[in-house]
């Protein structure tokens, strides 16, 4: 039996190695300048989206930026207001924002919502896992673009 189990642990450490990156949750992307042109999921919904900027469960976005959502209390003052950020980046430029900052701002506070690659402080049920779903970083990027 040693071989078979031998065998079954090769074979288990091969399909580990061969996963896409989708199946952990993240899909690939290719920035292009300071955005990502292509979407990652279907056409995002801005009603969806504005739901999960303002979920403090979800996005937490909240946490940090002010955003024209005025039922929402106690919005953050650490980062800039969201209102208008249809007017200050393109769809692609926001897209790779809620991706992960840190390509745009290498020191960023935001967190990376759609990548796991060089993070070091996650806790453990996040560990390997994107915080947002590809349809959901649309969904988010649909409701910021327009915000005029």
């Amino acid at each position: 039996m040693p071989s078979l189990t031998l065998a079954v642990s090769l074979l288990v450490s091969l399909l580990v190695l061969l996963t896409p990156a989708w199946a952990s949750g993240v899909v690939p992307v290719q920035v292009r300048g300071d955005g990502i042109d292509a979407p990652l999921a279907a056409p995002g919904d801005p009603a969806r989206g504005r739901a999960i900027v303002a979920d403090r469960q979800q996005g937490l976005c909240l946490l940090c930026h002010s955003a024209p959502i005025a039922e929402e209390r106690f919005q953050g003052n650490l980062a800039p207001s969201l209102a208008g950020a249809g007017t200050r980046y393109t769809q692609a430029q926001l897209r790779l924002r809620v991706v992960d900052i840190r390509r745009v701002h290498p020191d960023s506070l935001m967190p990376a919502f759609h990548s796991t690659d060089g993070l070091t402080r996650v806790g453990t049920t996040w560990q390997g896992r994107p915080v947002l779903s590809p349809q959901q970083v649309e969904d988010v990027v649909a409701w910021l673009t327009t915000l005029r």
